[in-house]
């Protein structure tokens, strides 16, 4: 951590990465605990930013509306990524009202009973490729049999994404979320040219809807409200993005924490019907992500944890920070399945930009992690622990093969 003064004040300066594996970033880990609300120095953009890492804390500041989103059009604003990964018509850059509007739009789109209608498909998806995991015998990758394709073969399915399509929405996607000077160049090209997918793909669907989520989209009135076109080409790529690409790692993620903890995996495999609850609890142990998200932008003074927030300032939330916090949860550092009421996790957000794609995500990790232990009894890693490879350059936390045997 390097450490300099700006403005008069000592601002710490720190990439927020921590590639050892799913360790909790020690920084974010001290700033939880020695200072709550500070103002820090990251990699790319404009000024310092004010980071939040308590839980209550995030919370407020996520649900409070004096904290805007939109404000960060036309800024530079402090990030972890060379260039802004949001669009200025996205949904996770508007809000209240403007992204009430969407946000009921997709919501009716994307309902709970849709979701569920999918479940059935999805298992005989996961059948289908660990059957052919089984085929290719141990060891076996989980990441090229299962995490890399059911997330993607999901969401191109709610989309009607055509096969051959898919491979560069896939490398597209993996090269917007870069944390390396170098790719900046290589990161907005796949911008534009995912941008660019989902202009024609979203102009033929209003030209011709038919029974998938995009033409849903499309054609849906919530008081005789429709997404616009750009809206509309933004939200189906937002959708493609974010609906595999932290599904996909959380599956990695999971299961090398469930094989790196026996007795949780064995706890599993004896009680299978707890997978859902095991799952919430997973959810808020791993630190599923590098640094930090899209901060907000202060409109007015807000104390925040007895510190005064100026109008115009950046603030972003670490729901990592918050999802360790002890003053949130008893023993935050270890794993709990039976914890009594516990609070709810922060790793889909909180407040008006809580996500979406919340239960659709958690369908596919019950089914995959599911199938997975279900079909493997004797599941277990191909290699020591410290032998996996992990990701150094997204912002995302996963390993880049997770080989398996049985």
């Amino acid at each position: 951590m390097n450490v300099q003064t700006h403005h008069r004040e000592v601002v710490p300066s720190c990439p927020f990465r921590h590639d050892e594996a799913l360790e909790p970033d020690p920084f974010l880990t001290r700033m939880r605990t020695d200072s709550p609300v500070a103002k820090v120095r990251l990699p790319y953009g404009e000024g310092d930013a004010w980071l939040v890492t308590r839980h209550d804390d995030v919370r407020a500041v996520t649900s409070d509306r004096r904290f805007s989103r939109a404000a960060l059009i036309g800024r530079d604003f402090p990030r972890i990524t060379p260039a802004p990964i949001a669009q200025r018509e996205a949904i996770n850059l508007m809000d209240p009202p403007a992204l009430n509007r969407v946000r009921r739009l997709v919501a009716k789109a994307l309902s709970t009973p849709q979701v569920e209608a999918l479940r059935p498909w999805a298992r005989r998806t996961v059948d289908t490729l660990l059957d052919t995991m089984v085929e290719h015998g141990p060891p076996a990758d989980v990441v090229e049999h299962l995490a890399a394709r059911l997330p993607l073969m999901t969401i191109c399915e709610l989309l009607d994404i055509p096969e051959p399509d898919r491979p560069a929405l896939r490398r597209w996607a993996a090269a917007m979320m870069s944390m390396r000077l170098a790719d900046r160049v290589t990161a907005a090209g796949a911008k534009i040219a995912m941008r660019a997918y989902f202009d024609r793909l979203t102009a033929a669907r209003r030209r011709d809807p038919g029974d998938d989520l995009v033409s849903a989209l499309a054609t849906a009135r919530v008081n005789g409200d429709v997404l616009t076109d750009a809206e509309l080409s933004v939200l189906a790529m937002l959708l493609v993005v974010t609906g595999h690409d932290t599904t996909t790692y959380e599956i990695c993620d999971i299961t090398y924490t469930l094989l790196t903890h026996p007795g949780h995996l064995a706890r599993l495999r004896s009680g299978p019907e707890s997978l859902p609850r095991a799952i919430e609890e997973l959810l808020r142990f791993i630190p599923f992500r590098q640094g930090v998200g899209i901060p907000r932008v202060a409109l007015e003074d807000v104390e925040v944890g007895g510190v005064t927030i100026r109008a115009g300032e950046a603030v972003h939330v670490s729901y990592l920070a918050a999802n360790r916090d002890g003053f949130a949860y008893d023993r935050p550092d270890e794993i709990d399945f039976d914890r009594d009421d516990p609070v709810p996790h922060l790793a889909f957000g909180h407040g008006s930009h809580h996500c979406l794609g919340s239960h659709l995500a958690r369908m596919v990790l019950q089914v995959a992690i599911g199938g997975l232990l279900a079909r493997f009894p004797t599941l277990r890693l191909a290699v020591p622990a410290r032998d996996v490879r992990w990701s150094t350059a997204s912002i995302w936390r996963y390993p880049l093969t997770l080989p398996v045997a049985w």
